[in-house]
């Protein structure tokens, strides 16, 4: 049995939680219903996260060419960030920390809309691999794709997705509750910098 063959399976299943954040956010977008569009979105980003932690904890997929194939053209995803930016309008723009184990840790202000969209984008390259029945290169690709960009960017939106609902759920003034977690990231970056 190869390495190909133990991760036959894996890949299946990764493919699949791929397939189900794909589907979930696009129709979340289309129904518009911000009622339950963030905690709708809070559920598929932390399943999505599993998926990624199952990624990083495997050891290094290596694909079968040396070079990546073309995978074609990448899906128009503009309509779903319009979509997403409208449904998420009010609390659409947050603050994020790029690497906290960074020498000079950077604080910038993100959008929930951009970011999302940035995660489908890595996804459905995957993806895009996967159905032309390149399933190494597909779990190369997110694998990668989780280390180098989606996992961190994911991250974030769950930290401010989660931050929406906490302040719901236990009636805290937004504005509060962002001063609160501002001040707690401030403390951890000195931290960081305190213990390098």
């Amino acid at each position: 049995m190869t390495a190909t063959d133990d991760l036959s399976d894996f890949t299946v299943e990764i493919a699949d939680q791929v397939e189900s954040f794909v589907v979930a956010v696009r129709e979340i977008a289309a129904a518009q219903d911000p009622d339950y569009a963030i905690s709708l979105l809070l559920l598929e980003v932390s399943q999505l996260l599993l998926a990624g932690g199952r990624l990083g904890a495997i050891s290094d997929v290596v694909p079968d060419d040396r070079f990546e194939p073309d995978a074609g053209f990448d899906p128009d995803l503009e309509g779903l960030r319009s979509s997403l930016a409208n449904l998420l309008e009010p609390i659409d723009e947050h603050a994020a920390l790029f690497d906290p184990y960074a020498s000079e840790p950077e604080l910038f202000t993100s959008r929930l809309s951009d970011d999302i969209t940035d995660v489908m984008s890595d996804l459905l390259h995957g993806l895009q691999h996967y159905r032309a029945g390149r399933s190494t290169e597909a779990l190369w690709w997110w694998q990668f794709s989780y280390l180098s960009n989606w996992g961190s960017t994911a991250s974030s939106v769950l930290r401010a997705l989660h931050s929406v609902v906490s302040h719901v759920r236990l009636d805290t003034d937004l504005d509060e509750t962002v001063k609160v977690e501002d001040r707690l990231l401030a403390e951890t970056v000195a931290e960081v910098h305190q213990h390098p």
